[in-house]
């Protein structure tokens, strides 16, 4: 978005900014926002409202005809009942908080677990710990020699526990499975002094010791959910070597990325002050920060759902969806604190800076390195994702990789997934996901290791249970294809720096005239008074008027009369709650909208772009063949042996292809890791034959087939050698003509043949008709 904001929706206004005049500028740019805006809130709401009318006008014949009157006293009689039961859901909701507030707000696990590592007792203390979790009655039993599944929870306001919180849940689908699996959690407060360096370093301690626990496993996967993701991330690049593959689920890396007109959160930051209001709450909470206000803006971004949907469905059907609204708030209502130390790298080091993934956020004195990271990386995000959208999940991929060469130079394996829907928390909560998407990204696993660097999307096709997965290879520009453009990005290195200077300012003019009027009881009662915690206190036993409502509530139950389901006064009052919830949503979109303008108003301003230009990351040049790693690698093209051959016409037949199946990678798992030598080779050398390989073809293909027959030096082992990779590549109705030319290509230049195809005319297609390795074409020079 250098001098106008291009937007494309379908079915919306389409401007393209370089079609723009230089003189019409960022005004011109506004007001073509402005007018995609106007068009689709009024198109969104307008036929939303229209339908709803509709379905009201059909609906008022029933609410006047015969029956309405015994109708409507049913109803009466079933709202009065249900004011009850929801009056004493908010009861129980807030005696709940107040019992785990002081309790300590233990993790909302589903599942029993068993302490493993405790951080608190470190030299140097932190508020983290690792559980083992028990598997429930019905559960095969836990095999020690599996993978072990390790699970990073968000520490975003919110308390642990949430990958975890159902049976049908990321803990649920690796226990099904077999796998020993651990969870992370957290404690309400954190330690004194403690930093996001020594919960890093605490973290690896953790690894290191389930490592130790199972000599025999793979490498554990870990999984980190949302701000848990990258939390693994930077945990990963300081300490690849004791990583085993790791996945990232709705976490966003690339904080300045996302849409024009669709992905407002990442303009709060420029809006509101950059990190002044975090270090102003901690100053006013005693120098922690309090996890409250993370949560109450998570609802300001959809407070249709957060402040009316989520307690009507409750109030509708008070019986049955009771139980699930208690479950999900007892998570929602758990808040937690952080350091001012943590809190403020946080924000100036990824929400505001967006350090992380351009190489210059420092922790512990020491700056994180992502490109240090050797375990597979695989991301899950959502389109229906508000709070980390495609773009800010995937984004990352090409700040530090300026193609998939480099990738696959570095011997790096990056597969990303999408859904189509599925919100944020859904993503870690859904039942429906953790049968299909987590299910897959589990058994993946089992093969990762034979898929050849690079980077791939993992598409999920079938339903019911019979799910296909197939690894598509992308470039860097089909995964930014998911970003309408990366210019506007530019206006947040202005947002950096003006954040940079309030916060010195702040720090210098109003943080001496406040802290010494904070004391320990200022910071308690300043944060029992929050509102997020009075909407729960008033409505516990602690208010002296909430006293009759528990036994009101048992007589209802006990004479419950519930309005049949068509009874038209219900469904009218189903009507009503639709308009009240689109006219919040409509509140919500024109805030949203003006947001969006504002911004692009005031960090598009001539002085805020000349502040963006001084500090915009510098433009990186990464020539992979210049690497000294490469270098070595390339000198190796014509030496090795049998297991560099397999390998390299393996990757060869990938390349020519452009994407494997799962099948197929389980039958290259299957097949080469349990035939000599591979089956005797220690993992990491064969992820390095893996590495160099695809080095050696991605870099110069044509010696690399030229020299195929420098590594097999008798008939014997080129015998040997092609049929392994005619059984891997399967039946020739498997492969596509590429493949099959490759397949060709190799052949001829090993002047060999599958021994298969002797016993298989049908095969001799493939092979140009050949019959007998003596007949096959000498290889070209």
């Amino acid at each position: 978005m250098a001098d106008t904001i291009s937007i494309s929706m379908a079915g919306q206004t389409e401007v393209d900014g370089t079609m723009a005049q230089p003189l019409i500028g960022e005004t011109g740019a506004l007001f073509n926002l402005a007018n995609h805006h106007t068009q689709s809130i009024f198109k969104t709401h307008a036929e939303q409202l229209a339908q709803r009318v509709a379905e009201i006008d059909a609906l008022t014949p029933e609410l006047v005809g015969d029956g309405a009157a015994e109708a409507f006293g049913a109803y009466v009689g079933d709202v009065m009942q249900r004011s009850v039961l929801f009056l004493d859901l908010l009861r129980e909701r807030g005696n709940s908080f107040i019992a785990r507030e002081k309790e300590g707000f233990k993790p909302v696990l589903a599942f029993s677990y068993e302490m493993v590592c405790d951080g608190r007792t470190r030299s140097k203390p932190v508020n983290y710990a690792v559980v083992r979790i028990t598997p429930p009655k019905g559960f095969p039993p836990q095999q020690d020699d599996k993978r072990p599944f390790i699970i990073i929870d968000p520490r975003a306001g919110h308390g642990a526990g949430i990958g975890g919180s159902k049976i049908d849940s990321e803990v649920g689908v690796a226990l099904r499975d077999g796998h020993p699996v651990y969870f992370v959690v957290f404690f309400t407060h954190p330690e004194p002094n403690q930093t996001l360096g020594d919960v890093r370093d605490a973290e690896s301690e953790f690894i290191i010791e389930i490592r130790r626990r199972h000599p025999n496993a793979p490498a554990p996967l870990t999984i980190g959910n949302c701000q848990g993701g990258w939390a693994t991330m930077i945990l990963a690049a300081k300490y690849p070597q004791i990583m085993g593959p790791i996945i990232i689920a709705g976490a966003p890396l690339s904080y300045w990325a996302g849409e024009v007109g669709k992905n407002p959160m990442r303009y709060l930051g420029g809006l509101s002050g950059g990190s002044v209001p975090a270090l102003l709450a901690c100053d006013l909470g005693n120098g922690k920060f309090d996890g409250a206000g993370l949560i109450s803006n998570f609802e300001q971004l959809n407070p249709a759902k957060t402040m009316f949907r989520k307690y009507y469905d409750a109030f509708s059907d008070p019986d049955k969806k009771g139980g699930e609204f208690l479950s999900f708030e007892e998570w929602w209502s758990g808040f937690y604190y952080m350091n001012e130390a943590e809190i403020r790298w946080i924000v100036e080091n990824l929400f505001i800076g967006n350090k992380l993934t351009r190489g210059e956020a420092i922790l512990n004195g020491e700056i994180i390195d992502l490109t240090r990271i050797s375990s597979p990386v695989i991301v899950f995000a959502s389109h229906g994702d508000n709070i980390t959208p495609p773009p800010q999940a995937l984004n990352w991929i090409a700040d530090l990789y300026l193609s998939v060469e480099e990738i696959r130079a570095r011997g790096h394996v990056i597969i990303y997934t999408l859904h189509d829907s599925i919100g944020h928390l859904g993503i870690f909560v859904s039942a429906k996901v953790a049968s299909k998407e987590h299910r897959e990204l589990s058994s993946v696993i089992k093969t990762i290791e034979a898929l050849q660097p690079g980077l791939y999307e993992m598409m999920i096709a079938g339903e019911h249970g019979n799910f296909e997965v197939a690894f598509e290879s992308r470039s860097i520009a089909d995964m930014l294809s998911h970003d309408d453009g990366r210019e506007d990005e530019q206006k947040f290195a202005a947002v950096a720096k003006v954040s940079e200077w309030a916060a010195k300012s702040y720090e210098v003019a109003v943080r001496p005239a406040i802290k010494p009027w904070v004391t320990q009881q200022s910071a308690d009662a300043l944060a029992a008074i929050n509102p997020i915690r009075q909407r729960r206190y008033v409505f516990s036993d602690r208010n002296p008027y909430m006293e009759p409502v528990a036994k009101l509530a048992d007589e209802v139950r006990n004479n419950r009369l519930a309005a049949a389901d068509g009874n038209p006064f219900l469904r009218f009052e189903r009507l009503q709650a639709d308009l009240v919830e689109q006219s919040i949503n409509l509140f919500r979109d024109t805030r949203d909208a003006m947001l969006e303008l504002t911004f692009h108003a005031v960090y598009g301003s001539p002085w805020m772009r000349a502040i963006a230009a001084a500090n915009a990351p510098p433009q990186q040049s990464h020539d992979v063949v210049d690497f000294p790693e490469v270098k070595a690698i390339m000198e190796t093209i014509g030496h090795g042996g049998y297991p560099e051959a397999i390998v390299r016409m393996l990757v060869q037949l990938a390349r020519a292809r452009g994407s494997i199946s799962r099948d197929r990678l389980e039958r290259t798992t299957r097949i080469l890791f349990s035939r000599p030598p591979f089956d005797s080779m220690e993992p990491a050398r064969r992820v390095a034959v893996l590495k160099e390989q695809t080095i050696i073809v991605e870099l110069d293909p044509e010696r690399a087939l030229k020299t195929l027959p420098k590594l097999l030096h008798d008939d014997v082992d080129r015998i040997r050698a092609v049929d392994v990779v005619f059984d891997i590549a399967g039946v020739a109705s498997e492969m596509d003509p590429a493949t099959i030319e490759m397949f060709k290509a190799q052949q001829r230049v090993l002047l060999t043949l599958p021994s298969e195809w002797y016993r298989r005319p049908a095969a001799a297609g493939l092979n140009g008709g050949h019959q007998n390795a003596s007949e096959a074409p000498a290889p070209a020079t």
